[in-house]
């Protein structure tokens, strides 16, 4: 009988994927440490919400004008060294704002350019790490070594954030040195990986092929429906962008706070991973991501009004919980309903879609907090992913009506 204990030894067994996993980590720290440090340096330099919220912009713009080639480039080429050279580039722009930093001449346009960098190469980096997995493990350890990866993942969201609010004490400049040296890492391990299963010859690159995994995508009315709706959901509530601006002006803590803040959705989040890893949701996945979605607007209005650091703490830990609902149902169902020689368009597509509401919701809460005041900015976030939640279950039925994440 195959027990987890069985199978997590067996994981173990694959040397390659045991790297993956800690490059994993140490790229997941860097890039958590790193949003901590350019946030609170770039309001710290202009103290403007917009240009808070235009770290969003510039840095979701490369991944949009590099869509179609960032599938292409994940399903036919390489994939170890597309990740080890994407994380390099990734710590040459990091060493350059630490050089910056070290001798004071830092502007918010340097670190508007070099953030814009850094959103290049990541546009490549998620896809290509989902699509790798399959590549290092049997396909009988696939559903453990995914599960481990995204521990890894949410690992380094919880502990990163507040590591790098405590070492900016020490500088901006430390935080992103150390950054770099973590990503360097990263992307020697990657390179150094050694693929089990190849992946399949793929049909010649035409202007069709380019475009396949957007109009799979909308042929599948469940995954445009869930992909659509994590986009609008968190492009409307998320406010990560403004934290500085409430640790420092509205809870009155310092960058440890701010760490504290961002660490916080990580915490549900990971904890909501951990008890559906036990507890799988195996009927009614839509309408549970739906209520889901919900409940991650209902939080953001609480934690726009919320003058206590401790309330505050506690609704971004709900809000991630809520968060890694929706998360699931919408990884679950474009990864299995996706066929394997497709998978790299696909995802490019969904890590686009996932950008955008992250990256260009920083923007939007930028642009709302400057126009009417960062309180309300929040608040009305949340309204918009409630009016959002209840939009797409009118429009998309199928996707209301999922019930077992595994049918296709």
């Amino acid at each position: 009988m195959t027990t987890p204990t069985t199978e997590l030894r067996a994981l173990l067994e694959h040397r390659s994927f045991v790297r993956f996993w800690i490059a994993r980590l140490t790229g997941g720290f860097a890039n958590q440490m790193q949003a901590v440090a350019v946030g609170w340096q770039m309001y710290a330099l202009t103290g403007s919400a917009l240009d808070l919220g235009l770290v969003g912009l510039v840095q979701f713009a490369p991944s949009l004008a590099l869509l179609l080639l960032v599938g292409h480039v994940a399903d036919r080429y390489d994939r170890r060294r597309v990740l080890a050279l994407c994380q390099l580039v990734d710590a040459s722009a990091t060493t350059t704002l630490a050089v910056l930093s070290l001798r004071g001449t830092i502007t918010p346009h340097a670190i508007f350019a070099l953030v814009a960098l850094i959103g290049a190469a990541r546009a490549f980096t998620l896809p290509t790490q989902q699509t790798l997995v399959p590549a290092l493990v049997p396909a009988a350890l696939l559903p453990r070594a995914i599960a481990a990866s995204s521990t890894a993942g949410q690992t380094a969201i919880v502990a990163g954030p507040a590591l790098g609010g405590f070492l900016y004490a020490a500088g901006p400049a430390v935080v992103y040195a150390l950054c770099a040296t973590l990503q360097i890492a990263a992307s020697t391990l990657n390179a150094t990986l050694a693929i089990e299963r190849r992946v399949p010859s793929r049909e010649p690159t035409t202007l069709s092929t380019l475009f396949a995994g957007i109009g799979y995508i909308r042929r599948r009315r469940e995954l445009l429906g869930a992909i659509s709706l994590d986009l609008f959901a968190v492009l409307f509530g998320g406010a990560a962008a403004l934290f500085p601006i409430y640790a420092r002006d509205i809870l009155y803590t310092g960058p440890w706070g701010l760490g504290l803040l961002r660490s916080a959705p990580a915490v549900g989040a990971l904890t909501m991973a951990l008890w559906l890893a036990h507890h799988p949701i195996e009927r009614h996945a839509g309408r549970k991501m739906f209520a889901a979605i919900a409940l991650f607007g209902a939080a953001t209005i609480v934690f726009g009004l919320s003058r206590s650091f401790a309330l505050s703490i506690a609704t971004l830990v709900v809000l991630g919980a809520a968060d890694m609902v929706n998360v699931v149902v919408r990884m679950s169902l474009v990864q299995l309903r996706t066929p394997d020689e497709m998978r790299g368009r696909v995802s490019a597509v969904n890590a686009m879609f996932i950008g955008a509401s992250n990256q260009l919701g920083e923007f939007e809460s930028g642009v709302t907090a400057a126009w009417f005041g960062t309180v309300p900015a929040v608040v009305l976030g949340g309204v918009g992913t409630l009016v959002v939640a209840g939009l797409w279950m009118r429009w998309f039925s199928e996707l209301k009506e999922v019930d077992s994440l595994s049918n296709g």
